[in-house]
């Protein structure tokens, strides 16, 4: 069954790639190239995780109903309706003969996939608890990881938590890493989540004592949050769902300028046409958030006449889970934050 890339596991639609896939082969028969994994927690990300609660309510029992139902459903926890996953922590429990991970993992070994839940093979035998504040479950269960699935190990002095949470978006500061320079203003949507967090840190490591960092955020508790850290030159409150009064609020605070970098990391869809309208002509908006419509963006930027990039967000860049870890590592503000926030 084993192959790099887990095409063999696909059963809807046949031919297709296991991350657009139906559903998918859970059975945890150990591939000549692939890992079992003990699951112990799942991340779910933020988008999915929100529209779970949506539909079947702030209720752990039924979310966990939901969870397990999407898993039978496409052998994998990949919601119908955000498209999107999450990601998990387990110890490694077996390995095919194959598997080009021998030379640097070992059975017992915990670790953290860094590939999305919408493409994992995944058992769960039973949910024993779920973290409605911070989509955190854990759980009994077991996954398998393909031989060209990337993953970290659980670091030694941040608590499990913590370090989940972090290696579930370390693909946003790692992304700013590359496109942030110090002239540059830069806007970051939904600023007080995980990822807008991690955003905020390293474009401030970025800017220097230059250019102009804005943070937006819809909820006054999560605006302070972000003003505790001390990254940001101005905390916007508005609801980036209504791009007018967005950008309304952004120039405001820029004397009529916009955003060279506009980063979205908001949980929530409709943000998009805010992102654009506050950005710049030959500007860039990064779309990490998974609640994007693309779609929505590409027409959106069309009907309002911006000649902006936009970039889709890649969960994945090289060295990624190891710049976040030095942030979180690197500045107690962060840390603290996460720690509230997986409590």
């Amino acid at each position: 069954m084993g192959d790099l890339y887990g095409v063999g596991r696909v059963m809807e639609p046949r031919g297709t790639m296991p991350q657009p896939a139906w559903k998918i082969d859970n059975t945890m028969s150990c591939g000549s190239d692939e890992v079992v994994i003990a699951v112990e927690t799942l991340n779910i990300d933020s988008a999915s995780f929100t529209q779970i609660k949506e539909e079947v309510g702030a209720d752990e029992t039924a979310v966990a109903r939901r969870m397990k139902e999407i898993v039978e459903m496409r052998g994998k926890h990949h919601n119908p309706v955000t498209g999107s996953g999450g990601m998990l922590i387990g110890r490694v429990q077996e390995m095919g003969p194959e598997s080009s991970k021998r030379h640097e993992l070992r059975v017992g070994d915990r670790i953290a996939t860094l590939v999305s839940l919408s493409l994992t093979p995944l058992q769960i035998e039973e949910v024993k608890r779920v973290e409605l504040s911070t989509g955190q479950v854990d759980v009994i269960g077991k996954a398998i990881l393909f031989d060209s699935g990337i993953y970290a190990k659980m670091p030694e002095d941040l608590p499990d938590r913590v370090a989940l949470a972090v290696f579930d978006v370390c693909g946003a500061p790692a992304q700013t890493a590359r496109m942030v320079k110090s002239w540059h203003t830069v806007i970051v949507l939904g600023a007080g989540g995980k990822s807008g967090m991690t955003v905020l840190a390293q474009a401030r490591r970025n800017l220097g004592g230059s250019g102009r960092l804005l943070a937006v955020e819809y909820a006054e508790k999560s605006a302070q949050v972000v003003r505790d850290l001390g990254f940001a030159d101005e905390v916007i409150v508005c609801n980036a769902q209504d791009p007018i009064a967005t950008l309304a609020a952004v120039q405001e605070v820029l004397q009529g300028q916009l955003a060279d970098v506009t980063i979205n990391c908001v949980s929530v869809p409709g943000t998009e046409l805010a992102s654009i309208m506050v950005t710049k002509d030959r500007g860039l908006v990064y779309f990490f958030s998974m609640a994007t419509s693309f779609t929505t963006a590409a027409l959106g930027a069309e009907g309002l006449g911006k000649d902006i990039d936009m970039m889709i967000g890649n969960g994945y860049a090289r060295g990624h889970a190891e710049l976040a870890l030095d942030l979180v590592r690197t500045e107690p503000e962060l840390l603290a934050a996460y720690v509230q926030k997986c409590r």
